[in-house]
This record gives structure tokens, C-alpha cells and sequence, in this order.
């Protein structure tokens, strides 16, 4: 037999048997006397079985009542348990975040953010992946991450971008290398040595063959790097020469390189945050998001200050 009592009777069940009192669990739940006597005698009712010996002076529970109270108690304290979980699921403070990311802003940027979030919201988890720039628009699109740290892409209906910093290009060449000297360097230094690129996939190759095609600079092909760490390293054996952006560097071993600031023209790549759009995000998500944009947001009105 199924048993269809209510959470309201089971609390004016629970509550009395506490207080062995109708009037003070009354009293206790904010309702009348009466209004809780109906309420106990539906959930007798709809038992079948008396619930409460009670007189004048004495409220006690029947047998059935004993049995009931532990199995009502549990219920309410697993109901409250649950109902806590989503509060704090709606406040952003709980939940699951998966953020996807060039492998330069994993290393550069998400480390310390998600470090400041997990110390005020330690029960909030983050999955963190990493792909090049077309890789990563699929995983959004696709609903496999909540939102995407990577490069500005084209005009899309599906996606929205919203900006958080500009990454500038540096000049990337051996410590023995007289460029290395120099305070700053021009994109046509390297049509004198022989040019280290990125392979296709790379976010960084689009901007890089633009810049060379409008200043009709044409450089020496020499090794079509696999990946940030793979050039410098490539770089550090005197291979030849390469342009990065400033948060690559971070995947690049100091040792034998050198880095020289990239000017006429001085050229960035736009980083910012891909969400799918017409796609709500989890509290924890967007708390992550609006935790990004303040962080970088500040950090370009100081620039400009």
C-alpha cells in the first residue's frame, strides 16, 4: 500500500511528538490549534491507524505513531538536506563549472582565478580543458564545456563573445641572436632569420600570416612548430626566430630564449569568454564569468588610468 502523506503533515506529526503538545507545536508552526488537529487527523485518516493517545492533560504517541516519527524525521531531514543543496546550487555557492581554454590561458590566467574562487566557494568544482581555437567552439557549441577562454572568432549566431584583454605579440629569439639586444623590435626582423610557425590549428597562426601578408613582409619558412613549447625550445637551439603572444610564454622554457617586445605594428589577439548563445549558465558558471570579467576589466581600466 502506498502512503501519500504530505510533508506538512509529517512536520505536524514530528512536531508534536516533540512537544507532546498540540498547542505548543501549534504555537511552534505558526498555525492555529484547530488547523493542526485537522491536519494530524487527514494524515490519521489517510493511514488508517490513530497516531496520538491524547486527553485533557496528555499527548502520547500509539505504536503506529513510534513507528512513524523516525521515518518522518528522516524524511524532513533529508528534505531540508536537499533544499539546502539547491540554495546553495541557485546561489552559485555549489555546483560544477567546465571551462575550455587555449592551452596559454590555462596556464596564464584560469590557475589563479579559479584559485581565487575556490577560496570563497569551496564546493564549487571545475573540470578545465584545453584544445586549440576551433576545438574549443565546438565543445561549447556542442554543450561539453559551459564557456570557452580563447581568441575573438568570426561572427557567429550560435556563440557570444565578450572581451576581457589584449594579448600582445613578442619576438621570440636565442639569447646569442643580436635581436635579443634590441629594446623592441619590428615584425620585419623576421625576414632575417629563418622563421619558426605554428601549425594551423594554432590560434596563433591566422594573426601571425595576416600581420607578414599586409606588410608585405615574406619570411624563410623553416619548422612548423607543434606546439608553444615545442618553439621555444626550437627557438633555444638557434633553429630560428618565432612571434608569440605575451601569455604563450608561459609554456616556453626561459633557458636560451629571449623576448623582445614586437612594434610596427603592434599586434594583439583579442581574448575574451565564449558562451553558446540562448544558453543559460549555472549560477556557478556565470559567478565564474562575472569573477573573469571584473578581474580582467579592472586590470584595463588601470591601463588606461
Amino acid at each position: 500500500m502506498r502512503v501519500n502523506l504530505t510533508l506538512q503533515q509529517l512536520e505536524a506529526i514530528e512536531k508534536v511528538a516533540s512537544m507532546g503538545s498540540f498547542r505548543a507545536a501549534a504555537q511552534a508552526l505558526f498555525v492555529s490549534q484547530p488547523a493542526l488537529s485537522r491536519t494530524v487527523r487527514i494524515a490519521e485518516e489517510v493511514l488508517g491507524t490513530r497516531l496520538f493517545d491524547r486527553d485533557t492533560r496528555h499527548v502520547e504517541l500509539t505504536p503506529s505513531g513510534r513507528e512513524l516519527l523516525p521515518i518522518a524525521r528522516r524524511i524532513l531531514d533529508e528534505f531540508d538536506s536537499a533544499f539546502s543543496e539547491l540554495s546553495q546550487f541557485m546561489d552559485g555557492r555549489r555546483g560544477h563549472v567546465t571551462i575550455a581554454s587555449l592551452p596559454s590561458v590555462g596556464v596564464a590566467l584560469l590557475p589563479r582565478a579559479v584559485a581565487t574562487v575556490r577560496r570563497q566557494l569551496p564546493d564549487v568544482r571545475f573540470t578545465l580543458e584545453e584544445a586549440p581555437a576551433e576545438p574549443l567552439l565546438k565543445l561549447v557549441e556542442q554543450g561539453h564545456a559551459d564557456f570557452a577562454i580563447t581568441v575573438e572568432p568570426s561572427a557567429n549566431a550560435r556563440l557570444h563573445y565578450t572581451h576581457l584583454l589584449e594579448d600582445p605579440f613578442v619576438l621570440l629569439c636565442p639569447q646569442a641572436d643580436p635581436l635579443a639586444r634590441l629594446k623592441a623590435a619590428a615584425w620585419s626582423v623576421l625576414a632575417s632569420r629563418t622563421f619558426i610557425g605554428s601549425s594551423s590549428q594554432s590560434s596563433i597562426a591566422p594573426i601571425v600570416n595576416a600581420v607578414l601578408l599586409r606588410n608585405g613582409i615574406e619570411v624563410t619558412p623553416g619548422i612548423q612548430y607543434p606546439s608553444v613549447a615545442a618553439a621555444g625550445a626550437m627557438v633555444a637551439e638557434g633553429l630560428g626566430v618565432t612571434a608569440l603572444p605575451r601569455l604563450a610564454l608561459g609554456l616556453v622554457a626561459s633557458t636560451g630564449v629571449s623576448i623582445v617586445p614586437l612594434q610596427r605594428p603592434v599586434v594583439s589577439r583579442r581574448i575574451g569568454i565564449v558562451t553558446r548563445a540562448g544558453r543559460s549558465l549555472s549560477p556557478a558558471a556565470t559567478g565564474m564569468v562575472r569573477h573573469l570579467v571584473e578581474q580582467f576589466g579592472s586590470r584595463r581600466a588601470a591601463k588606461t588610468r
